[in-house]
């Protein structure tokens, strides 16, 4: 199936706005997996926020109950420091109302029975062992609580758990969330009628973790940008010796193949001409700016250098679509952060429609000031980059599907 044939398959799915909610219990899978510090101080609330459109729309729509599903992190048991009661103060500040906190499926079913128009947000659902085994017990168990069940996780879509795919097989009504619908229509607009050019800017550590991605775009995108540690295998793919920098060495045959399937397709890939290094990430001593082929001695890339911002500004205000997955430097650190946030002030300052997917470049977006200037921000990583791949996420599968209508 094409890359347009699976997102336009997603499109249909039913939305909460499709169908009569009053009187109804509602379950609504919410993606709180947000970033905090040691002390439990959130540092992002994007998540929270994008799921209160649903949410109130639920308590606009006179629900009888409403419980919020939800991981937090990837804990090993009930460990209390991912417990979602670090979450709750500030998402019932930005609710404006106050929220039940449910420790377990029980207490929220008791607490359903005993209060009507109540909100209710259940304790980390990893501390489950069933959620990410898709175990039919705990998908019933959390079908129990729901007439309605609403998958508004987008970030959590990717993944075939009992919280995201196993519950709907028990619920009558299975649809997806406003802030699902509106990520999968902002990723139809980048996909399946896009203006062009169409530039990818890939970035990130690993080749290995986009591989299925470079080598099934080259069939949508005209363009694409190589940058971060990912670059470095393209590089030496080349012929350039990368010194200490991070190379994936077994996917240097692939890098190869992508480049020359890209030749044949007409697909223009950009790599970094030259860049910055240095003998440490965190406590650097030296820094030096070279060509891409000239790095120092035992020292490791680090970020892009100005003529590799240079070339890929002209890339990136050359293209009407822009679709960016992963930062392009070691952006948290201050020395290395340059190439990335260049980039992104380069991007906000062009007419182009730009899709930012990951939350790496969602992190170095904001860092640099830009979030409100790019088109649209997805609150998914993974599940953006299955997308490119052409697949469709687990969690639509099982959503209701719009009615056909006959025209006669």
């Amino acid at each position: 199936m094409s890359k347009v044939a699976s997102i336009s398959l997603m499109q249909e799915s039913s939305s909460i706005r499709d169908i009569d909610i009053k009187y109804k219990n509602v379950l609504i899978r919410v993606d709180f997996n947000v970033p905090m510090d040691k002390d439990f101080n959130i540092s992002d609330d994007t998540r929270i926020r994008e799921a209160l459109p649903t949410i109130n729309y639920c308590i606009d729509n006179q629900a009888k109950s409403i419980v919020l599903v939800s991981h937090l992190g990837r804990p090993k048991g009930r460990n209390p420091n991912f417990s979602l009661k670090h979450v709750i103060k500030r998402f019932e500040r930005l609710l404006n109302r106050e929220v039940f906190f449910a420790e377990n499926i029980e207490s929220a079913k008791r607490q359903q029975d005993m209060n009507t128009h109540q909100v209710i947000l259940l304790e980390n659902i990893r501390f489950y062992e069933g959620e990410t085994k898709n175990d039919k017990e705990l998908s019933k168990k959390l079908a129990s609580l729901c007439d309605v069940y609403v998958n508004d996780a987008f970030g959590t879509s990717h993944r075939a758990h009992a919280s995201t795919y196993g519950i709907a097989e028990f619920v009558p009504q299975k649809v997806a969330g406003i802030l699902l619908k509106k990520e999968i229509d902002n990723f139809a607009k980048v996909i399946n009628n896009p203006l062009r050019p169409l530039l990818l800017i890939v970035g990130g550590s690993k080749v290995s973790s986009k591989l299925g991605l470079l080598q099934k775009v080259l069939d949508v995108v005209d363009k694409i940008i190589i940058g971060g540690a990912m670059s470095n295998t393209f590089l030496m793919a080349l012929g350039y010796n990368m010194q200490k920098s991070l190379i994936e060495a077994d996917l240097i045959n692939d890098a190869i193949r992508i480049m020359k399937v890209a030749r044949k397709k007409n697909v223009k890939i950009y790599l970094p001409v030259d860049i910055v290094s240095t003998d440490s990430i965190e406590l650097p001593k030296q820094i030096h700016i070279t060509p891409s082929q000239d790095i120092p001695e035992n020292l490791i890339a680090a970020d892009i250098g100005p003529a590799s911002v240079k070339l890929f500004t002209q890339v990136i205000t050359s293209c009407q679509t822009v679709i960016w997955n992963g930062p392009l430097g070691v952006y948290e650190i201050n020395q290395f952060s340059r190439g990335t946030f260049n980039l992104a002030h380069t991007l906000a300052n062009t007419y182009a429609f730009s899709f930012i997917g990951g939350g790496d470049t969602t992190d170095a977006i904001d860092k640099a000031g830009q979030r409100e200037n790019m088109s649209f921000v997805s609150t998914g990583g993974g599940a953006s980059l299955e997308l490119l791949e052409g697949n469709i996420l687990p969690a639509f599968e099982v959503l209701d599907k719009k009615p056909k209508i006959l025209l006669v």
